[in-house]
């Protein structure tokens, strides 16, 4: 079974991506910013360890986009919020494990991709937390079926997010990796 990497992307248009940021530096620099973040994280992360795939929202991107690398199979993330796009992921991929990261996070290296295979090799799920309460990376064995509902409650976009989805897997065995930032705000540029 080949380790599955899934980076869940947006196509990049002004008000659909970064908007958070884009109140800060504008709408434009903020989605030029994840559109060069985005194209280098890809880049960065291929590696013949993992398959990589790009899951994109909205799912007509999938298909139609020119944006993305034509050699990595894209997947349409589906309706839903956050939690349900990824048990959508997490449940039609193929069997084995899987990790599925943010697409805004610049700090991510292969080493912490490696890292989070790792970690599954010992734990049913694996999570990257960042500092403001969320996570960069949700990992899952996959060694039988993943639940329908999975983030049943989780508070996405809040400082709850990781509690909140840990709390959904408590009778797993979890590990939590590397701490990272997300990029949100102006400021999160300058502390990266």
């Amino acid at each position: 079974m080949q380790n599955q990497l899934i980076i869940m992307v947006k196509e990049p248009r002004v008000g659909r991506v970064k908007t958070r940021l884009g109140k800060d530096i504008g709408m434009i620099p903020a989605v030029w910013w994840y559109r060069h973040q985005t194209k280098s994280l890809i880049k960065r992360l291929e590696d013949p360890r993992w398959t990589l795939s790009l899951a994109i929202t909205p799912d007509s991107a999938a298909l139609n986009s020119q944006l993305w690398p034509g050699h990595i199979s894209r997947l349409a993330q589906g309706r839903g919020d956050l939690g349900q796009k990824m048990t959508n992921l997490l449940r039609h991929g193929p069997p084995g494990p899987v990790c599925i990261i943010g697409s805004d996070i610049p700090s991510i290296t292969k080493k912490h991709i490696k890292q989070s295979f790792k970690a599954l090799s010992e734990s049913d799920w694996v999570f990257g937390p960042t500092l403001d309460g969320g996570f960069w990376l949700l990992g899952a064995k996959r060694v039988s079926g993943v639940p329908l509902v999975l983030f049943k409650g989780v508070r996405w976009s809040t400082q709850n997010a990781l509690k909140d989805s840990l709390s959904c897997i408590s009778n797993c065995r979890i590990s939590l990796i590397d701490e990272l930032r997300d990029v949100d705000t102006e400021s999160d540029l300058s502390s990266k």
